[in-house]
């Protein structure tokens, strides 16, 4: 038996392999493009020290003493003051919608305690549904006794620059108090496997069967575009409840997550982002040829929402930009509303904002599936 090696016949198989990966410009386009999306993704949005944290302040001292504390705060450069609140109910309300990390309270005694030495507090409250987000400021505040005042401690004050720290920083961290990792990371887990499931199931079935031919046949009946998108992700809303309830079962009985509440937001939440996720899986079929293609849109899908939404990484500290993408993302919206009702006891009332979000979501995607789906009858 003898081998006959031609160079030639190489070369002509390479010139097949390339007329045809440039005949499949999608795969060609994500092979280029994804090392591209990671690149700045990883180099750029993630940070596991955020800083300039949004921070609400409830000043009840006006004081020389407390403007300086608050100075002292933003220059730590871990906490950015987005609001000013004039009650404790607006503060609490503020950091349990999330619109802040941070909740800063100097109780209006303040100076007075400062000037006499009788044990001045501020109040720090953190929302540590997050531990990742919060855990480098709450170290920073650690330092502000003893920088803050440094420079307003003179004449009759003098001798308490040279003292024991002229204050205390109470730290209170809310609904994780022990700052259980699992906490934040396995409610966050759900957006991710119903999106990794759904979104991949779906796109995966409906073009094997684009690919087997059987696609042709429903093509030629009379059913309309909504009748089919509905009868073939009927049985998927299914499946994906059912993971919900089982993750859920799971998450309370292996890692007692809490359940503080929020169950009909919570619902609506699961529901909407079930039927979503469907629909993308459903748009992504209508766009790609092959069962690869539509392995390779749903990745560049899911990655960013894994990197953007704030499962893995503290969203408030990816720059402006990346939270600008990230709010694009519907997993961002759902983390929102599983952690803020499950960790927080949120309602609808409280998580409108990202359950609005969901809906748009759904009625946009669906829309475009649709739109696709007449394209290809056509």
């Amino acid at each position: 038996m003898s081998f006959d090696f031609s160079f030639q016949r190489v070369a002509a198989v390479l010139r097949k392999e390339f007329l045809q990966l440039t005949r499949d410009r999608l795969t060609y386009a994500m092979m280029l493009v994804m090392p591209i999306v990671q690149l700045l993704l990883f180099g750029y949005a993630i940070n596991s020290d955020p800083r300039n944290l949004p921070t609400a302040v409830l000043v009840q001292d006006q004081g020389t003493y407390a403007r300086s504390v608050l100075a002292a705060l933003e220059n730590s450069d871990y906490f950015r003051i987005v609001e000013t609140a004039r009650t404790t109910g607006e503060l609490d309300q503020a950091i349990e919608r999330g619109r802040v990390l941070f909740a800063v309270t100097i109780p209006p005694d303040f100076t007075r305690r400062v000037v006499r030495g009788d044990q001045a507090q501020i109040l720090i409250e953190a929302d540590a549904s997050d531990p990742t987000a919060t855990g480098g400021a709450v170290a920073a505040a650690a330092g502000l006794p003893a920088e803050a005042l440094r420079h307003d401690l003179k004449g009759a004050t003098a001798f308490r620059a040279g003292g024991p720290a002229p204050f205390e920083v109470v730290v209170q961290r809310r609904y994780n108090p022990e700052i259980i990792t699992a906490f934040n990371i396995v409610p966050g887990l759900l957006g991710v496997i119903l999106s990794m499931t759904l979104v991949m199931m779906t796109a995966l079935g409906v073009t094997r069967e684009q690919e087997r031919g059987t696609m042709e046949a429903l093509l030629a009946t009379p059913v309309e575009p909504l009748e089919v998108m509905i009868g073939k992700l009927a049985p998927y809303v299914l499946i994906g409840l059912t993971q919900t309830v089982v993750f859920l079962t799971l998450a309370r009985a292996l890692f007692d997550v809490p359940m503080a509440g929020g169950w009909a937001a919570l619902g609506l939440g699961v529901l909407l982002f079930i039927v979503g996720s469907l629909a993308l899986g459903f748009l992504i079929s209508t766009v790609a040829r092959t069962q690869l293609q539509a392995m390779q849109m749903s990745v560049f899908y899911i990655l960013p929402s894994i990197l953007l939404s704030g499962f893995m990484f503290p969203f408030y500290g990816m720059p402006k930009w990346a939270q600008a993408l990230g709010t694009v993302i519907p997993v961002t919206h759902f983390l929102r509303v599983v952690r803020g009702a499950l960790l927080k006891g949120l309602g609808l009332a409280e998580l409108w904002p990202s359950l609005t979000a969901l809906v748009v979501f759904v009625v946009v995607v669906s829309a475009l599936a649709m739109a696709r789906y007449r394209t290809t009858l056509d």
